[in-house]
């Protein structure tokens, strides 16, 4: 069978400070922990994050890919998780911050919009979110706050 990997992107190579296993905390709900693991998948084009809070039912499990976007520029994240939702975000990392914006139709309406922002710490070792919702696009409201807490 003949090898088709392409030339890999260099934007890429930022996304390697994601790799590995992390604790996950939301300020939602009952302080139960639970984990996220970022791994490279396709020959390390796309960067995969699983995600799964076991001991909180309402919490959905979710599978995230990311890729660069079209414009070879940032990112495009394609979210999905066990309620059966599916979403893209506009991605972009940068400096220690992670940003995630949903602003327009994708998989579903645009009943609502979306953004995170997460702060990597001087040693890489956690990222602090949080989650924002807007009815029009430009008054935001907390929704919550994720940490990250890398493990291995």
């Amino acid at each position: 069978m003949p090898n088709h990997e392409a030339a890999r992107h260099p934007l890429l190579e930022r996304l390697e400070a994601f790799i590995g296993e992390w604790s996950i905390e939301a300020s939602f709900g009952p302080d139960v922990p639970g984990r996220a693991v970022f791994e490279w998948v396709l020959g390390g084009q796309f960067l995969m994050e699983r995600s799964e809070v076991p001991d909180v039912p309402e919490a959905p499990d979710g599978l995230a890919l990311i890729g660069v976007d079209r414009d070879g520029e940032a990112y495009t994240q394609h979210y999905f998780d066990s309620r059966g939702v599916a979403r893209v975000y506009a991605m972009t990392f940068r400096d220690g911050v992670w940003t995630l914006v949903r602003d327009a139709p994708d998989f579903t309406p645009l009943d609502f919009w979306q953004r995170f922002t997460g702060e990597f710490s001087a040693d890489g070792g956690t990222i602090s979110g949080r989650w924002e919702t807007s009815q029009d696009g430009s008054t935001w409201e907390h929704d919550f706050d994720l940490t990250y807490r890398k493990v291995a």
